[in-house]
């Protein structure tokens, strides 16, 4: 067998995985992608309900990721982007929050939102222009603390680190107290200020969808759940055993790899439900935040403030929830209607579906940037690949799979 015959299997058709293909046939392989869905993406998909495009969880594509630049053509996704702010409900008011510099028509409404005080204004641009400065290599060599101290460390009231930082920043983290990693803080701040959030308008799938057509070589068996891998060998949920020369596990290890457990991954859960509302009172694509601890919304957005494929009569509204609760399904509905009347003055909606999402987020410790192809080898034939191997985002999905097939390329090289 020559090395371009290798036999080489990835399980799991998310990000990672679809990278890890690019990579694989870049080098002259063909590679199968075994996924457990009826189609690419992993956490990054898009349904269609009611008419309306519904992200199974709040997402959006930071542009300036380095490699989501490298692997991702942004110009066909036709990205629709978000205003760099956010609007605030405190006391039955809301108060817009952001970056005058990025945009001019945000000055006046920061300035007199009454959010933080004017020394934060002023740290906060001083944060923009050290971050501007900090190389992503000084961010992830950096001692590592809580977000929340870091904040508290630079200077910032109590009153902004409440009212913005915390609510912000927990839909990001998806965690109410900003234990994370204060690296993790400074590499999305670092984002958001050398680019944009945006979502492409047909919905946050387009970006695996994207990568699926750009493989040629790789052949795809969906609704294909795998049982357990050793080396050379996957057993398949039908009970079909398939040899294969090398395995790339771009998914959930724990489970399918025997002893795996002393590298088990925590994991941070979130809620999104979206609502059908008549009207939107947040004008712009700005984030609405909700920074009243007793709340157990964090955060909302209306999706229809930027533009879509689908078209309906009415707004889509989604509504992130990031702390733990033991509410059914309609009890939670009725808590977050009363939540959205009583902080935003929504008050007419219809109800279009709720994703609990129990795998969002990996909760990890000590994170990293980057990652050598050699240290995704788990054994001799099996190599692992997925944000958990770095940070949780798509940038560090996408270096763990271009990692992950490297690792598979060089192994093969070296057998020669």
């Amino acid at each position: 067998m020559t090395d371009k015959n290798k036999i080489i299997y990835i399980v799991g058709g998310g990000i990672s995985g679809l990278v890890a293909a690019r990579v694989l046939e870049d080098n002259g392989h063909k590679p199968v992608i075994l996924e457990a869905t009826d189609r690419v993406g992993g956490r990054v998909k898009t349904d269609i309900v009611d008419g309306y495009q519904l992200d199974r969880g709040f997402q959006v594509l930071l542009t300036a990721y380095p490699f989501v630049k490298k692997y991702i053509d942004i110009s066909k996704l036709d990205l629709q982007t978000f205003v760099p702010g956010a609007s605030i409900f405190k006391r039955g008011k809301q108060a817009i929050i952001g970056d005058p510099l990025r945009d001019v028509s945000l000055l006046f409404a920061t300035l007199f939102s009454g959010v933080g005080k004017v020394s934060d204004k002023i740290k906060i641009l001083k944060l923009n222009n050290f971050l501007k400065r900090k190389t992503l290599s000084e961010i992830f060599e950096a001692k590592e603390q809580t977000t929340v101290s870091y904040l508290k460390d630079f200077g910032f009231s109590f009153q902004i680190i409440d009212e913005f930082f915390i609510p912000f920043f927990s839909g990001i983290f998806l965690e109410s107290k900003l234990a994370t990693s204060s690296r993790m803080f400074e590499f999305i701040y670092k984002m958001f200020g050398e680019g944009y959030a945006a979502l492409p308008k047909s919905g946050i799938e387009a970006i695996p969808k994207q990568l699926e057509k750009g493989l040629t070589k790789t052949t795809f068996r969906f609704n294909t759940k795998v049982n357990s891998i050793k080396d050379g060998e996957l057993l398949l949920d039908n009970g079909e055993h398939i040899k294969s020369d090398f395995i790339i596990l771009a998914a959930e290890a724990n489970g399918l790899i025997k002893n795996f457990k002393s590298k088990t991954v925590k994991w941070k859960s979130c809620d999104t439900l979206y609502f059908e509302t008549k009207t939107r009172n947040i004008d712009k694509p700005l984030i609405g935040l909700i920074p009243d601890s007793e709340s157990l919304i964090n955060n909302i957005f209306f999706h229809t403030s930027l533009a879509m494929v689908t078209k309906q009569e009415g707004q889509l509204l989604s509504v992130t929830i990031v702390k733990n609760h033991n509410l059914s399904e309609e009890a939670l509905i009725l808590r977050v209607q009363r939540e959205l009347s009583t902080h935003c003055g929504i008050n007419f909606y219809k109800f279009l579906k709720r994703y609990r999402i129990p795998m969002a987020l990996p909760e990890l410790k000590n994170i990293k940037y980057e990652m050598f192809p050699l240290e995704t080898q788990f054994t001799s034939c099996i190599f692992l690949a997925g944000d958990t191997q770095l940070n949780g985002s798509l940038n560090a999905a996408i270096i763990s799979g271009e990692k992950a097939a490297l690792g598979v390329v060089n192994s093969i090289k070296r057998s020669n």
